[in-house]
C-alpha cells in the first residue's frame, strides 16, 4: 500500500474509511473502538487477531468489515493442532 501523497488522497481515505465505519456500526452495535482498531490496522497494511470469549460477534464483526470494504473474509479456528503453515500456507 502506497502513502497517500496528497491532501485529496488523505481525503478520500478518510472518507473510505468513515463509509465502512459507518456500514459496520450499522451491524455491530456499541464496538466502535473495535471497529476502529480494526480499521487502523487494515489501513497500516497489518493483520488482525480478534481474540474474545465465545458469542460476543467476533466473526460477525470481521465478516462485516470485509463486506464493506469489499474483501475476502475467511474464518480460522484455531485448535491445538493448527501449524503456522495452515494460515500462511507453504
Amino acid at each position: 500500500m502506497t502513502l497517500p501523497s496528497t491532501s485529496t488522497d488523505v481525503r478520500a481515505l478518510a472518507e473510505f474509511a468513515g463509509r465502512g465505519r459507518a456500514n459496520v456500526a450499522r451491524v455491530i452495535v456499541g464496538k466502535g473502538e473495535a471497529i476502529d482498531l480494526l480499521l487502523i490496522a487494515l489501513l497500516c497494511g497489518g493483520h488482525v487477531l480478534i481474540e474474545d470469549v465465545p458469542g460476543v460477534g467476533k466473526t460477525m464483526l470481521a465478516r462485516a468489515l470485509a463486506l464493506s470494504l469489499g474483501l475476502s473474509f475467511r474464518r480460522v479456528q484455531c485448535t491445538p493442532d493448527l501449524l503456522p503453515n495452515d494460515l500462511a500456507g507453504g
